[in-house]
């Protein structure tokens, strides 16, 4: 069996505007956001029926988990669904004046390990936070449906494998086409013919036929949803459950743009705060500097530090991790654009960080080199840009 292969893939009969809404993992802190995805859907059937967006996770989420488990099996009985057997779908995706390309289909789990140092041909880009997958398990462990956000990243310099398919997509039959909501921008699927099919996979194989490390898939996001995917899998051992609904895009594709994942604090003392920071860097760091920009509700600042990691992430993520351990009270979140960490940091008791990112050629390597990245190192583009969940399927 190849690393990457077709699926029995759902789409929705109709209605595709309304029924794909972006990964669950968005917009965590801006609740106006999934009210106004609310209105838009109504009782119509979408895809924001069946998942949890995470502004809505709270310590007991089982009345809600339990209506999107009815709600995903009314759908499967209902007329909602289409099934497209041993499918995979080249989809292009156009969005703030880009084109992405990618291919959905399926993984094998046994082949994807999240621990740093995994030589498994999918690996985490970054740490894994453990008491972060236990709520995503309660979700899944008894859904009968998945739908992906994922986007695993392949090395392809030479374009080999997503890359030719759109010169032939003129005579592929059309799976969707439509404007995603909320400024997602427009999407186009494609069903792949068998004979393209095995192409794709021979290609991708060929990426790591000749080398001595055999990384093949680098998790772009959801690397905590596969990670979810994985531990249900090794507690069921379902033969459906040991896959995974995924989209594999280029690294080298030139929409692909690596943002860093700024961080805002709550509940903070910024002063204290800072003071720790600067005197935790002056005692570990090293000759190199790193700057970072530093905003609370009455200032704006730039801090130079002695570097603790080679990436600035690196050095500050360390730090707050040690941080909050000792102030239970403070909460974090991740925050793509600097204009919502600023918007975020006029509310009292807020500290926000931003920091030069890392560029998108150093994640191989990286990953070869050091097993993963620190936890919430990058994103690929904004919000609005993440994944849509469009396709699902059946893993029970």
């Amino acid at each position: 069996m190849k690393h990457f292969n077709p699926a029995d893939i759902l789409l929705p009969k109709k209605n595709f505007e309304k029924w794909a809404v972006v990964a669950c993992d968005q917009y965590t802190s801006e609740p106006d956001y999934w009210h106004e995805v609310e209105a838009i859907v109504g009782d119509e059937p979408s895809a924001l029926h069946i998942i949890l967006p995470e502004i809505y996770l709270g310590d007991d989420n089982s009345a809600r988990i339990g209506a999107i488990n009815a709600k995903m099996q009314e759908y499967l009985d209902g007329d909602v669904f289409d099934l497209h057997e041993n499918s995979m779908i080249y989809v292009e995706r156009e969005s703030n004046n880009t084109l992405r390309r990618g291919v959905v289909g399926i993984i094998d789990l046994e082949d994807y390990d999240y621990r740093k140092g995994a030589t498994s041909a999918i690996r985490a880009t970054e740490a894994t936070v453990l008491e972060r997958i236990p709520p995503r398990v309660q979700i899944r462990k008894d859904a009968p449906l998945e739908m992906p956000h994922i986007l695993l990243l392949i090395d392809d310099p030479t374009r080999s494998v997503i890359e030719p398919l759109s010169a032939q997509k003129s005579g592929f039959t059309q799976a969707y086409g439509f404007d995603l909501m909320k400024d997602g921008g427009h999407i186009d699927g494609y069903f792949l013919p068998d004979s393209v099919i095995e192409g794709v996979q021979d290609a991708l194989e060929a990426l790591i036929a000749d080398k001595d490390d055999k990384l093949l898939f680098a998790v772009g996001d959801g690397n905590h949803s596969l990670a979810t995917a994985k531990e249900c899998y090794n507690q069921s051992k379902n033969p459906l459950a040991r896959y995974a609904l995924v989209e594999v895009v280029n690294i080298h594709d030139e929409s692909i743009e690596f943002e860093p994942i700024y961080r805002v604090m709550f509940n903070v003392d910024a002063k204290d705060f800072i003071e720790k920071f600067t005197a935790y860097t002056e005692k570990n760091g090293g000759d190199t500097t790193q700057t970072f920009r530093c905003i609370t509700p009455d200032s704006d600042d730039r801090l130079t530090v002695k570097a603790t990691a080679k990436l600035p992430v690196g050095t500050l993520q360390t730090f707050i991790d040690g941080y909050m351990q000792e102030n239970p009270q403070v909460k974090i979140d991740y925050i793509h654009g600097e204009e919502v960490v600023e918007s975020l940091c006029k509310q009292e008791d807020t500290l926000g960080f931003i920091f030069e990112g890392m560029g998108k050629d150093e994640l191989f390597p990286a990953i070869t080199a050091d097993g993963s990245l620190p936890r919430k190192t990058f994103s690929m583009g904004h919000a609005r840009d993440k994944r849509y969940y469009i396709e699902a399927r059946k893993i029970k």
